[in-house]
């Protein structure tokens, strides 16, 4: 798959984009891994119907990851940088949720490269979870490139048979 970015200069205030991305259990364990955030409201169904939520919850970060992932690969795309992040979370995101990720460039730097990128993410009942902004150094030069699929990541349960230490 190759991408295609959107440059400083052919950046107007008020584009933008929105992309929709499906909230999985696997999306959920892996952020866990990776962030070392195994609070068990994400990934202890039991404990988690004990809470104010009734079920397991993602990650406010998550958004955070999805809302890059945009960025680098989409809008304004590969030579992207980040300057900076805010989000405000509004509402719980839960398995299964389908999130509308929508960023409009809110203004320009006169004389540098720097996007500031207005966000609102919604669930699929169109309730806002998540604003903030984005703060980018966009692009200065027109890039199509190669996206690198990343490699397998297996997910074993605790008690996987694979887990466990080898019979003498």
């Amino acid at each position: 798959m190759e991408v295609t970015n959107s440059t400083f200069d052919e950046l107007a205030v008020g584009d933008g984009i929105e992309v929709s991305r499906l909230v999985t259990a696997r999306d959920v364990e892996l952020f866990a891994v990776v962030s070392g955030d195994h609070n068990p409201l994400h990934l202890d169904p039991e404990y988690a119907a004990t809470t104010q939520f009734g079920e397991c919850i993602g990650h406010g970060m998550l958004i955070g990851a999805f809302v890059s992932a945009v960025i680098g690969l989409e809008f304004p795309g590969p030579g992207t940088v980040y300057l900076g992040q805010n989000l405000e979370f509004r509402s719980p995101i839960f398995l299964g949720d389908t999130l509308t990720i929508a960023l409009t460039v809110d203004s320009k730097h006169p004389k540098k490269p720097w996007v500031t990128l207005s966000l609102s993410v919604k669930n699929q009942e169109g309730k806002e979870v998540c604003r903030g902004e984005s703060r980018v150094i966009a692009p200065t030069q027109k890039q199509t490139v190669k996206v690198i699929p990343p490699p397998a990541v297996e997910l074993l349960d605790h008690d996987s048979p694979r887990l466990a230490a080898p019979a003498n």
